[in-house]
């Protein structure tokens, strides 16, 4: 299965809210990292970090794959012998 495969299966929905999460924190440090006024370094530096994690926790939660959905899928998907 590759990349692709992976992103357009079925994801489990423990993994849907810990992309919700990921995307929170993304959106969230990409607002302080762009914000209009002066902030002290450190906290543009932590938030830097936090968008890096944010999508990478984003990324890997989309890429999980739920088996047993995709295997239901893919049964719905066959011809029947027969018919």
């Amino acid at each position: 299965m590759n990349v692709v495969e992976r992103a357009k299966a079925p994801t489990p929905s423990f993994f849907k809210i810990v992309r919700a999460i990921g995307l929170a924190l993304l959106a969230i440090s990409g607002s302080v990292i762009a914000a209009p006024i002066v902030l002290p370094a450190t906290v543009v530096t932590v938030a830097g970090y936090l968008a890096v994690a944010g999508g990478v926790i984003s990324a890997v939660s989309q890429i999980t794959v739920d088996d047993k959905a995709k295997k239901e899928q893919e049964n719905q998907n066959k011809t029947r012998d027969g018919d």
